[in-house]
């Protein structure tokens, strides 16, 4: 008789990813958020139309927003279709905003989203509390990924052989 029926949690499929902010940023810091969005933007990010590469979140009257999330109209949408470049309401609770709001007022701090989600049908997008990189600590990134990569392959062609 299994210990346990419950199956493990699935890993979850990327929507889309924002591959810059960790070449950009520092990642301090890891969240999820559900995002508001109207019917023919769901569809159109469930068909992959979207681009999270000049996105970025600002928090306004007390809501985060998220701002340059660009999510193309929905091809087959009967009405008229939205702006693509609208602001987006984060979904996060009112203490989680208050410690957001006490973060991002230290000095190059900011809200970037790095991938969106799907999670039990909904949209979900993660949010990373950052510090902007410099041009040194950039170099030093490819540095490390180059040589990481180097031994990622030089471990498969000898268990290959």
């Amino acid at each position: 008789m299994p210990a346990s029926s419950a199956s493990p949690p699935a890993a979850v499929k990327p929507l889309a990813t924002n591959r810059k902010a960790r070449y950009d940023y520092h990642i301090l810091e890891k969240m999820e958020a559900g995002l508001a969005l109207r019917g023919g933007e769901v569809k159109s990010i469930r068909a992959g139309e979207v681009s999270l590469g000049e996105s970025f979140a600002r928090i306004e009257g007390g809501q985060v927003y998220l701002h340059g999330l660009h999510v193309q109209p929905y091809a087959c949408a009967q009405h008229v279709a939205h702006d693509p470049l609208r602001p987006k309401q984060v979904l996060l609770h009112r203490r989680e905003i208050q410690r957001l709001i006490s973060e991002l007022t230290q000095r190059g701090r900011t809200l970037v989203p790095l991938r969106l989600y799907l999670k039990r049908g909904l949209v979900k997008a993660e949010l990373a509390l950052c510090a902007g990189k410099h041009a040194g600590d950039k170099r030093e990134t490819l540095r490390r990924q180059t040589a990481e990569r180097e031994a990622r392959r030089a471990i498969a062609d000898r268990t290959h052989r």
